[in-house]
């Protein structure tokens, strides 16, 4: 008999159970209750840097909007649309807020249309977000892009101040073009090693400040100089 009443009891809390959260899922759904509402939106990034205030706008959820209702992919859609933006991702949290995780472009270089400056990440990605002016101490790119420009961004910046801006000829090897008009060509094959010559040379005999029109390193035996 003992047995049986503890049975029954135990029946009787498990389909009481049973109806509270299948009418709390239910009414969830139904876009009833505190977890079915979104209260907040947290964002987060790879960069502490960043003002992520936009990316919240950009995201278009008013407070009190019914999370069910929301298409997650569009919201990230939107996201994506930020030019900082290189990757993003929107989660649905078990309390009906929002969760939103972005991975940021990082600036290593600035590309130039000709007419405007664009930040560009170190895949060669060009974030089109003009900047007002050219940061110091940074290189220049124009037209074509290897995809990776790392290395050849790493070495460059200790004459950052000497460069106007570097071109990808030919999709096989770079040319410098420097702010007193010189036109240095580099080699195909390791172009670094020419560069950190250059930096010698120009330290010793400061040749980016002479009158120059072309510094031609393509061949590793020889520079040739034309005036």
């Amino acid at each position: 008999m003992k047995k049986t009443f503890w049975f029954w009891l135990y029946f009787v809390v498990a389909i009481i159970l049973a109806v509270y959260f299948a009418t709390r899922i239910i009414m969830t759904s139904l876009g009833h209750g505190s977890v079915s509402t979104v209260k907040t939106i947290s964002i987060s990034a790879d960069s502490h840097n960043k003002n992520l205030s936009k990316l919240a706008a950009v995201a278009g959820i008013a407070p009190g909007t019914n999370v069910y209702s929301l298409n997650l992919d569009e919201i990230n859609a939107r996201i994506s649309t930020v030019p900082d933006i290189k990757y993003s991702a929107v989660r649905r949290l078990p309390n009906g807020n929002l969760a939103i995780k972005v991975k940021l472009h990082k600036a290593v270089a600035i590309w130039t249309d000709g007419k405007n400056l664009f930040p560009l990440s170190s895949d060669g990605t060009i974030v089109k977000r003009p900047l007002e002016q050219r940061p110091p101490n940074t290189i220049v790119f124009s037209g074509i892009l290897p995809p990776d420009i790392n290395e050849i961004v790493k070495t460059t910046l200790g004459m950052a101040k000497d460069i106007d801006y570097m071109e990808w000829i030919e999709n096989r090897r770079w040319n410098i073009h420097t702010t007193n008009n010189i036109s240095i060509l580099l080699p195909e094959e390791d172009p670094c090693a020419a560069i950190s010559a250059l930096m010698v040379l120009n330290k010793n005999n400061k040749i980016l400040s002479k009158k120059i029109k072309t510094l031609d390193m393509r061949d590793p035996a020889r520079i040739i100089i034309k005036q």
